[in-house]
Parts: C-alpha cells; structure tokens; sequence
C-alpha cells in the first residue's frame, strides 16, 4: 500500500476576490461621506451669532440674580455701618463711666488726705502741750528708769542660767530616750530571728519525717513484689 497524498492546491487569495466580485456593503461608503450636505458660510455666521447673543430667558434669569445680589450686598452694607455706629456708642459710654469712677476716687483720695492731714495736726497740738509737763516729770522719771534697767538686767542674766541648764537637761534626757529605743529595736530583731529559725528547724522536720514515711513505703511495697 502507498502513501495517501494530502497535498492541497494553492490559491491566489487576489485572483479569488477577483473572480467574486466587488462586496456590497450595507453602510455608507466613502464619496457618500464626501457627498454630503454642508451649510453655506452665511449659515455659519448666523449660528455663531446666536451663540454669542445666547437664549434670552438665560438673560433674564442673570439680571434678575444680579438685581438680588445687589440688594442684599446694600443691606449688609447698612447693617455694617449701622454697627459700626453702635460700637462707637458703646465705647463712649465705657468711657464716660470711666470717667466718673476716676472721679469718684479722686474725691475719696482727696477726702482721706484731709483727714489724715487733720489728725497729724491734732497729734503735734497733743504732743507739744505734752511735751511742757513731760520735761518737768523727766528728772523724777530718769532716776527710776536707771535703777529698773539694772533689775532687767539681772534678771536676763538669770534667765539665760536657768535655760542653759534646761538646755543640758533636755539633751541628757533625749539621748537616754534614744538609747532606750534602740535597745528596744535590737530586741525586736534577736526576737524575729530566733522565731525565723525555729519555723526554719520545723520546716526540716516535717521535711525529714516525710522523707523517711517515704523510704518505708518503697521498702515494704519492694518485699512485697519479692515475696509474691
């Protein structure tokens, strides 16, 4: 048996859409596209004006939100001026009642001045009308002023004795106070460290007798196993 020949003839893909034909196509083709129709150039320039004109209800509708927007602008302008004014009211009243407390304290000042400058004078009047029967009872005074400044001064010296004395008694007193409380301190440290060393000895007791309950147990169950 021979070999089958699966050998396929060539074809000219040109020469075959020649032979079909030209295609129909359903859409438009180039020329009608050329073809077309187009306006004239005084079309143009009545659309462009158009456009720059723009629709007139649009127009409309701007000036009527102009006229708004002017009106309010005026009424802000109004209120803010017309504030304006009343800030500067404010500010004179504060400063007219300013004003009057300055005055007020200024008459209170002036007012105390008087008095106080009437009382010196009273007092230098009192002082000299003093100072007349002052300078006769001074020789009688002098002579008993001496003999009490050396009592006060005998006395002083007594008194700084006496605190000295106070002085050493207080610090023999505070160091046997201190001494007392340390010795009352180390006491309390010898107590806790036997009591710490007395649970310590208890502790390994315990420890010792468990230990050895133990050993018993592992002994006994071991004889126990040899003899069975």
């Amino acid at each position: 048996m021979g070999k089958r020949d699966n050998r396929v003839a060539y074809v000219n893909p040109i020469a075959a859409a020649r032979a079909r034909g030209p295609v129909q196509n359903a859409g438009p083709s180039i020329q009608d596209y050329l073809s077309r129709p187009r306006p004239t150039w005084e079309e143009v320039k009545e659309q462009l004006e158009k456009k720059k004109k723009g629709s007139r209800a649009l127009a409309d509708f701007e000036d009527k939100m102009n006229e708004k927007w002017r009106k309010e602008l005026a009424k802000n302008r109004e209120k803010l001026l017309g504030g304006g004014d009343k800030d500067k009211e404010k500010e004179k009243k504060v400063t007219d009642k300013d004003k009057k407390v300055a005055d007020k304290e200024e008459k209170k000042d002036k007012k105390e001045k008087k008095r106080k400058e009437k009382k010196k004078s009273n007092r230098h009047s009192s002082s000299s009308s003093s100072s007349s029967s002052s300078d006769s009872s001074s020789s009688s005074s002098s002579e008993s002023e001496d003999e009490d400044e050396k009592k006060s001064v005998k006395k002083k010296r007594k008194r700084k004795k006496s605190s000295a004395k106070r002085a050493s008694d207080g610090s023999a007193a505070e160091s046997e106070s201190e001494s007392k409380v340390e010795a009352k301190k180390k006491k309390r440290s010898s107590e806790e460290k036997e009591r710490i060393t007395e649970k310590s000895k208890k502790k390994r007791k315990r420890k010792h007798k468990k230990h050895g309950r133990k050993k018993k147990k592992k002994a006994a169950s071991q004889s126990g196993s040899e003899l069975d």
